[in-house]
């Protein structure tokens, strides 16, 4: 499977008379857009707004963050089984609008949504604090249930990303990645003195507004499979979750995870990068026996030498996470998780709700219990009604100056078990 993605490099976005993509700068035709995101019939009021590095801005509730992609060429389109026909993608042309996103935001749908800050410590916290970020806030009918206020607000992330990813499918990148992993049998013969190492990627499905999709099934439903690495950069995976904020896997993380970035570079180098194998985070110990049997049971199929496994999520799912690390271990491959922690504000308590010997290999996001005191910004986007109620947040953590005292866990990406930091893949 190669897939080239070229990478359009945005200097500022900015509102005007039409939709276009040039010389870097993205200009946003503000009331097409709203009018493409209000044929949603569960979707009462729209407004969009940008939100760039540096500013005294303030955004909550997150709920996603997409980075706009748009298929070139190659089979199916960006988002399949969702806004695209149901296709395998990961291979052909794919451009992708670096350096901004399309995050929602409005009234709250669960409450777990997170807090983005464009400066200041908070900034320093969340990857989303580097990009221009276009917020699209929502405001859902009156009466609107959960679940479909979620996807009202997931699907207007997807469409107002895919509106302005238009924009670049004509244009010369700026730059071109490739990105090319081998057939199993080809990439035994091409590299047969390098360790054969797999991803477990395992995914958010909790149900309770923690869900995530894969070719637009909802990923509970799903027994673990195998993916190549290129089929998540063309949206094969999304989130539609409402998880704990520093624990959530946008669709941005899976866009650009970084497990698969870094295996991808030692591919060929350090290690035969075989695969992906998805798994689930069921809620039930029998989904979660099943899930983690198949899991190992996949990884022995593929011959692997080494596993790198990395969760989403805390507490529940730290039990999927020991049982796929141990069963994986039994079967003689060696395991490298990554995770994060909650160890209590003063770090004393422990880390993990489970764990296992064999877990002996443990890569760390941070401490999500550790507290933060977030200065008042000139300007929020969104609204401050909820930050009391946001997970890591309590009564009281809004003060009447403006600042907000909150566990790290309530800043979107703070702690994330994907991270952006550089991993080492020596050792298999």
């Amino acid at each position: 499977m190669r897939l080239e993605l070229g990478k359009v490099l945005i200097k500022d976005v900015v509102f005007g008379d039409s939709t276009k993509l040039e010389n870097g700068v993205i200009t946003i035709n503000k009331s097409e857009l709203i009018e493409l995101v209000m044929e949603d019939e569960h979707i009462k009021s729209v407004d969009v707004d940008i939100a760039k590095p540096g500013e005294s801005v303030r955004i909550t509730p997150v709920k996603d963050v997409v980075e706009p992609r748009v298929k070139v060429e190659g089979p199916g389109g960006v988002f399949p089984g969702v806004l695209s026909k149901v296709d395998v993608v990961g291979s052909g042309k794919t451009n992708v609008l670096k350096g901004c996103s399309v995050m929602t935001t409005g009234k709250i749908v669960g409450f777990q949504e997170g807090i983005v800050d464009m400066t200041g410590p908070g900034a320093e916290y969340t990857p989303f604090s580097k990009l221009i970020n276009i917020v699209v806030n929502c405001e859902p009918v009156d009466g609107l249930k959960q679940h479909d206020h979620e996807k009202a607000v997931r699907f207007a992330g997807f469409k107002s990303a895919a509106y302005i990813a238009e924009t670049a499918k004509s244009l010369t990148p700026d730059e071109v990645e490739v990105f090319e992993t081998d057939n199993f049998v080809d990439g035994m013969k091409k590299y047969p003195d390098l360790p054969k190492v797999g991803y477990v990627h395992m995914l958010q499905t909790q149900g309770l507004l923690h869900d995530t999709y894969v070719y637009g099934v909802d990923a509970k439903q799903i027994v673990p499979t195998i993916l190549y690495p290129t089929e998540i950069m063309d949206g094969a995976i999304v989130s539609g979750n409402c998880v704990s904020a520093c624990d959530k896997n946008t669709t941005y993380h899976h866009l650009n995870n970084p497990v698969v970035h870094d295996l991808l570079a030692a591919h060929g180098k350090e290690i035969n990068y075989v695969g992906n194998i998805i798994t689930n985070e069921n809620v039930y110990l029998a989904d979660k026996e099943r899930s983690s049997n198949w899991t190992a049971k996949l990884t022995e199929f593929l011959n692997l030498d080494g596993v790198v496994i990395s969760q989403e999520g805390f507490g529940n799912p730290d039990t999927d996470l020991i049982m796929n690390c141990k069963k994986i271990e039994e079967k003689g491959i060696k395991t490298v998780i990554i995770t994060d922690e909650y160890a209590g504000r003063d770090g004393a308590s422990q880390s993990l709700a489970d764990a296992d010997k064999s877990a002996d290999a443990v890569v760390t996001g941070g401490n999500a219990n550790e507290v933060i005191t977030l200065p008042k910004m000139d300007k929020v986007i969104g609204t401050l009604a909820y930050t009391d109620i946001i997970a890591g947040g309590f009564d009281g953590s809004l003060a009447d100056d403006g600042t907000i005292t909150v566990e790290i866990q309530a800043i979107t990406g703070a702690t994330n078990e994907m991270g952006f930091n550089k991993m080492s893949v020596k050792g298999f």
